[in-house]
C-alpha cells in the first residue's frame, strides 16, 4: 500500500486558546497507480489530508505511512528528504518565479540534491519534450499563458520521478478546454506507474473517467454520503 493513514488526527496550536483539530481519526488506503479526488468545503480539513500524504508535517496521532515510511517516526530533516524522492506538487498558483526561464523554475527541486547541471538541464528537457513545452526552453516564465505554466509546473513536479504527485486544485485558472488537458496529462502518467491526489471542486477533475475514488471530506473526517 502506497499510502495508509490509520486513525489520523492533526491538531494546530495543541494545548493552546486557539487550539483548532483539523483533522480526526481519518483512516484510508491509496493503492500505487491509482488517481483520487479529494473534495471538501473551505476549512473541511481537505488541505491538511494533503499536506500530511505530502509529507509536510507528521499526524499528531494516529499513523501515516506514506511509500513504507511512518511520518510520525521521522525527524524533519529525514522527513524532508523523503518528501523531495517521494512527492511531487502542482499548486493552485503555480508557485513558478516569473523572471527565471522556464527551464531554470523546472529543475528549481533538483539544486538541493547536488545533481550536476547537465544532468539537471537533461531531465528538465526530457520533460518538456514530452509535455510540448521545449520551445518555451528559455522564455521567462512570467511571459508564457496560462496552460504553459500548468505544464511547466507539472514538469517541475515530475523532474526528481516522484512515484507520488499532489496536486492543490489544479484546474481553478485554467478554462474548461486547458482542465481537460491537464488531466489527459495527469491520465498519461497514471498508465505510466504514478499514484496522484487531486484536491479539486471541478467536475471536470471529480468525472473523469480516469478517476478510481472520491474521497468527501467534512468536519475533518471522510464523509460518507
Amino acid at each position: 500500500m502506497l499510502i495508509e493513514l490509520k486513525d489520523t488526527t492533526k491538531i494546530y496550536n495543541q494545548g493552546k486558546p486557539n487550539e483548532v483539530t483539523a483533522l480526526s481519526d481519518v483512516s484510508l488506503r491509496i493503492e500505487e497507480q491509482t488517481m483520487i479526488c479529494l473534495q471538501g468545503a473551505s476549512g473541511s480539513g481537505k488541505s491538511t489530508l494533503l499536506a500530511i500524504m505530502g509529507c509536510v508535517f507528521p499526524p499528531t496521532s494516529g499513523s501515516a505511512a506514506i511509500a513504507g515510511k511512518q511520518l510520525s517516526r521521522m525527524p524533519d530533516r529525514f522527513l524532508t528528504i523523503h518528501r523531495r524522492e517521494t512527492i511531487g506538487f502542482i499548486f493552485q498558483q503555480f508557485n513558478l518565479l516569473p523572471r527565471l526561464s522556464v527551464l531554470d523554475n523546472i529543475t528549481l527541486p533538483l539544486l538541493p540534491l547536488g545533481i550536476s547541471p547537465p544532468e539537471r538541464k537533461a531531465r528538465a528537457r526530457k520533460l518538456m519534450e514530452h509535455l510540448s513545452i521545449s520551445h518555451r526552453e528559455s522564455f521567462p516564465a512570467g511571459q508564457i499563458s496560462g496552460g504553459e505554466m500548468q505544464r511547466v509546473a507539472i514538469a517541475r513536479a515530475l523532474i526528481n520521478n516522484q512515484p507520488i504527485i499532489l496536486a492543490d486544485e489544479p484546474t481553478a485558472h485554467l478554462d474548461s478546454r486547458l482542465s481537460m488537458e491537464f488531466m489527459q496529462i495527469m491520465a498519461d502518467l497514471k498508465k505510466e506507474g504514478k499514484t496522484i491526489i487531486i484536491a479539486s471542486h471541478d467536475t471536470l477533475v471529480s468525472e473523469h473517467p480516469a478517476i478510481d475514488k472520491i474521497i468527501n471530506i467534512k468536519d475533518g473526517r471522510i464523509h460518507v454520503p
